[in-house]
């Protein structure tokens, strides 16, 4: 949510996600954050993320209303394709009133891009030459950007604005061409008067958005856009001055952490992931996980990071209590005397982890993830975590988590996460 704060004086832009699979939820969007955050980086604001269906009416008006809403910068996604729903580039086109005409140049690059599959499926011929002459038509006047898959991506100046830049809808080409769209010549034009927003970013943990807003509403934030965001467990606070505004961004940032120092992770919006990852290579640890109800996802989230193989040293799903005792040690009278939802198991499966697999670090998980199997003393939610480090560290919790069972299941594996950053060092001790 946005705090009060004086209207930032930023150019405007918005985001067009075509395709009426998004509509229908077939799919789930993964462009429009992504470019939210890349032009709002560039000094953007943007102000409205429109879906519309395949269809040139709903395209248009889509198109139209970002107009009335100052927009000097379109970006589109999706609609470049060879069928006869992808109707981007010729809407683009009517509405910058120009016509369609075949690029020579982009054909040849699309035909050189596929001969290889045409050849070997056999699906050379009439049809796959009209689905390339398709993807080739571009508005008269238009930037060419080159394909990262089969179609080409565009920047169209529209007279009287605004730029439309429009890209593909698959994420890996879309983000493989918005470098191309950034350098393009009629975008740098338009960026050489746009100022790069010189951000503050803070993250905490375990502080809710109301203190942030208490805090906040004691303090002069003329000029400055503070923006809080619940993500992974941490309370995102981001600050964006605009020009002239900076001083008192440092301020607002300083005043933020004198209030809320003992939940702060960091001071520059490092994330957790990042913070674990420097702290184990820092000291030239290793760790090693023992999971039950989050099924690997702590093991999943620590090697999402490239270089990962530098510091984890692997992981086990014990799921059964079969597989907790012959995998990671776990005594089978621990386990019918506590139960497997306990701290007792907790710390077994760290120290087994830990054990198994030589590390310095070792995590357990164990708990009642739910729907069903909850209890009056153990009941949905309930989760037991343990980290013991081979320098004698043992640091456990007991919490009753809210949610569902994917939300109990992404939560414990949060809090696993901060609790490594305690063991190694990165993080204050907290209650």
């Amino acid at each position: 949510m946005a705090e009060p704060s004086s209207e930032i004086e930023r150019p405007r832009a918005g985001i067009l996600l075509t395709g009426s699979e998004l509509v229908t939820g077939a799919i789930s969007d993964a462009n429009g954050p992504w470019l939210a955050r890349e032009l709002g980086a560039l000094g953007f604001d943007v102000v409205h993320t429109v879906i519309a269906g395949d269809r040139p009416d709903d395209l248009r008006a889509s198109l139209d209303f970002l107009v009335t809403e100052g927009c000097v910068l379109i970006v589109t996604s999706g609609g470049l394709g060879p069928t006869a729903d992808d109707l981007t580039a010729e809407v683009v086109a009517e509405f910058a009133g120009v016509e369609l005409v075949l690029d020579e140049e982009v054909r040849s690059h699309i035909e050189a891009r596929i001969a290889g599959w045409a050849r070997r499926s056999g699906f050379a011929g009439p049809a796959l030459d009209a689905a390339t002459r398709k993807q080739a038509m571009v508005p008269v006047g238009a930037t060419v950007l080159p394909p990262t898959g089969t179609a080409p991506g565009l920047v169209v100046e529209r007279p009287g604005g605004p730029l439309v830049v429009v890209l593909p809808g698959p994420p890996r080409e879309l983000r493989g061409m918005w470098p191309s769209a950034v350098a393009a010549a009629p975008v740098r034009a338009l960026l050489d008067g746009v100022a790069a927003p010189q951000e503050l970013h803070l993250r905490f943990y375990g502080t809710p958005e109301s203190e942030i807003a208490h805090t906040l509403a004691d303090l002069d934030t003329t000029g400055v856009e503070v923006t809080t965001c619940l993500r992974r467990s941490e309370l995102e606070v981001d600050l964006r001055p605009r020009p002239g505004a900076e001083e008192r961004a440092q301020a607002l940032h300083a005043a933020i952490i004198a209030a809320h120092g003992k939940r702060l992770i960091s001071a520059d919006g490092s994330t957790t992931d990042e913070l674990v990852a420097k702290a184990l290579l820092d000291r030239g640890w290793t760790v090693a996980t023992g999971e039950s109800c989050t099924g690997g996802m702590l093991a999943s989230r620590l090697v999402d990071r490239a270089g990962s193989s530098a510091y984890v040293a692997g992981g086990v799903v014990a799921y059964s209590n079969e597989a907790k005792t012959a995998l990671l040690g776990v005594p089978a009278e621990m386990i019918a005397e506590h139960g497997a939802v306990s701290p007792q198991v907790a710390r077994a499966l760290a120290d087994g982890a830990r054990d198994r697999f030589g590390a310095d670090v070792g995590v357990g998980i164990t708990g009642v993830a739910g729907p069903g199997g909850g209890t009056e003393a153990k009941p949905v939610g309930f989760v037991c975590f343990c980290v013991t480090s081979s320098d004698g560290q043992v640091i456990g919790r007991e919490l009753t988590l809210p949610g569902e069972r994917q939300d109990i299941r992404e939560r414990a594996t949060d809090t696993a996460m901060h609790m490594l950053l305690r063991v190694t060092g990165a993080l204050p001790g907290r209650d």
